[in-house]
């Protein structure tokens, strides 16, 4: 069976941008996000998709001006989200004039599309800019019921992100050194890869995803370290809030790999977990797309991390799944991103 994907040649994120609602401004990583939007998560639209679509537009558009490059420039665009058909990607993106691939990985998206642009780019030579997005409402009235009805949420679920977070990706070392901003000592560096598979632990509670997606993480991991992955400065999965976390951190001590040292989680990292009510923590495309394409990568390019295993998580299933009795499964892709010195003269 294919294990890592080690890439051919090395593939850089060029820039990255996330744009948020006002719940997620308010917690611990507010400061680092490019735009935050306050007050009314509507962002002026008439309805919540509309608003998930503008969320879209504003972190694309953020991170083609800080890559420095247009989507005239750019080869394909990878978009998802958790609207059916990923309808808010769609119209999020629908003026620029690149190609689109549209991915549904539910919360691994942001995961899978960085995963195949670093393919693209590597064996092909293509400029990518990836981009996943969640809305807190779209993802209620889809999923479970309209924010009207008021409905009781219990102490496993999660809270899904109203974010959007955007990535330019390319193998041309000079797109990132242009990028790079005068704070910026290291490059992000796409290194290797390794596809999930689908793991179906049996869950049908849609109120605790983060046990339906633990075992999958677990299973990506397990299967990259097996395969000589080396332990990172951190493994970030996204997003297996407070229950997934505890159970794959198990798994893990259980097959002789510990990782709560090192292991940090998106879903617990957006939100005050005391000061702000998300119940379990966060969920949703947008929650990891956003915690990596800001904080994490900053810290990479600031040099505060040297290396992160990002495994995004997912949850597959839809409403029709859920009323037909069928159990949760659950994938996660793994990226592996370094940090490139820069050299000094470029």
């Amino acid at each position: 069976m294919k294990g890592i994907y080690k890439l051919k040649d090395p593939v850089y994120i060029v820039a990255s941008a996330a744009c948020v609602g006002h719940e997620e401004s308010e917690g611990p990583l507010g400061a680092s996000f490019d735009i935050a939007v306050r007050g009314d998560d509507t962002f002026g639209k008439e309805s919540w998709e509309k608003a998930e679509s503008e969320l879209v537009r504003l972190a694309v558009s953020k991170a083609f001006s800080k890559a420095l490059f247009t989507d005239a420039d750019t080869d394909a665009v990878l978009a998802g989200d958790l609207i059916n058909q990923c309808i808010g990607s769609f119209f999020g993106i629908r003026e620029l004039e690149c190609p689109v691939l549209g991915l549904y990985g539910a919360c691994s998206t942001a995961a899978e599309g960085l995963l195949l642009s670093a393919l693209l780019s590597s064996a092909y030579s293509l400029r990518c800019l990836n981009v996943a997005s969640s809305h807190y409402a779209t993802a209620e009235r889809q999923f479970r019921s309209p924010l009207e009805y008021g409905g009781q949420r219990p102490p496993t679920s999660q809270w899904t992100v109203t974010g959007a977070g955007a990535f330019a990706v390319s193998c041309d070392v000079g797109d990132a050194i242009r990028a790079a901003g005068e704070e910026d000592l290291f490059i992000p560096e796409i290194c290797e890869v390794l596809p999930g598979r689908i793991v179906d632990a049996g869950v049908n509670d849609a109120n605790n995803m983060g046990a339906a997606m633990a075992p999958a993480a677990a299973d990506t991991l397990c299967r990259y370290f097996e395969d000589g992955g080396m332990m990172p400065d951190m493994i970030l999965t996204g997003d297996l809030g407070y229950e997934g976390t505890q159970i794959l951190r198990d798994i893990m001590a259980a097959r002789g790999r510990e990782i709560d040292d090192v292991h940090a989680d998106c879903g617990l990292m957006i939100y005050d977990m005391e000061g702000q009510d998300k119940h379990a923590g966060g969920s949703g495309c947008g929650c990891s797309a956003t915690v990596l394409a800001s904080s994490v990568l900053n810290n990479i390019r600031r040099g505060e991390l040297s290396s992160v295993v990002f495994v995004g998580t997912g949850a597959l299933m839809n409403t029709m799944s859920l009323q037909q009795g069928e159990s949760i499964m659950g994938i996660a892709h793994l990226v592996r991103i370094n940090g490139r010195k820069l050299k000094d003269g470029e």
